[in-house]
């Protein structure tokens, strides 16, 4: 949650910047609910760009969530259920509630988890907006480097994360795979298209290892 709020912070610190209208930057953390995305909206309306361009790179760099929502859905759903909960599901589809939905929700009765996705998500996007909007005003208070650094915490709180659940040795190659062929691949592929396709190749040859490993009787 620290996390979060301390990201949340820089993006409305960032919009302070640009003169970006409070209400205006507050609410985009509702809507988009990406601190990335946020950031190339912001940087596009610094910049002038065109609504074409600037829809089209938030839509690349959001598509990484359309893999986490695929994936976590069918952990929140119950026979029977459908609508406007599972909608708001998976708007409050994030990396910190795909990382913590993923190791809580199996253990979870099924009938509760919804609510209890629901209701974490809730808070989770709540606390975001809160210090989206109180960014906006400390960012006077802040040194430039400061502010500018928060933006990173998310990241590394998503990698932290994502280390502390590993468990099989699968994890471990999967993650490991990731670390070694970002750095490689980052500089030759467009800005937000770079980490769907890394995710797309990382994931593929994980998942070729992986069973290789099961067919050798490794975990």
């Amino acid at each position: 949650m620290v996390m979060i709020v301390a990201t949340m912070l820089g993006v409305g610190g960032l919009a302070r910047d640009i003169n970006y209208p409070v209400w205006a930057g507050t609410l985009s953390t509702l809507l988009i609910w990406a601190g990335p995305a946020q950031v190339i909206l912001l940087g596009a309306i610094a910049s002038d760009a065109t609504m074409t361009a600037t829809a089209f790179a938030i839509w690349l760099s959001s598509a990484r969530f359309l893999p986490m929502t695929v994936s976590i859905l069918p952990l929140v759903r119950r026979p029977g259920l459908s609508g406007l909960p599972v909608v708001l599901a998976a708007h409050l589809v994030s990396m910190t509630t795909w990382v913590e939905g993923l190791a809580r929700l199996p253990h979870l009765p099924v009938e509760g988890r919804i609510a209890y996705f629901l209701g974490f998500g809730s808070a989770i996007i709540g606390v975001a907006t809160l210090g989206t909007h109180a960014g906006y005003y400390l960012y006077e208070l802040m040194p430039r480097y400061l502010a500018a650094a928060l933006l990173f915490t998310t990241p590394l709180f998503f990698a932290a994360a994502m280390v502390k659940g590993a468990r099989l040795p699968s994890d471990w190659v999967a993650l490991s795979i990731g670390f070694f062929i970002t750095p490689l691949l980052v500089p030759y592929l467009p800005s937000g298209v770079d980490f769907l396709v890394i995710g797309l190749l990382g994931g593929t040859l994980a998942y070729v290892v992986q069973r290789r490993m099961r067919k050798a009787g490794m975990p």
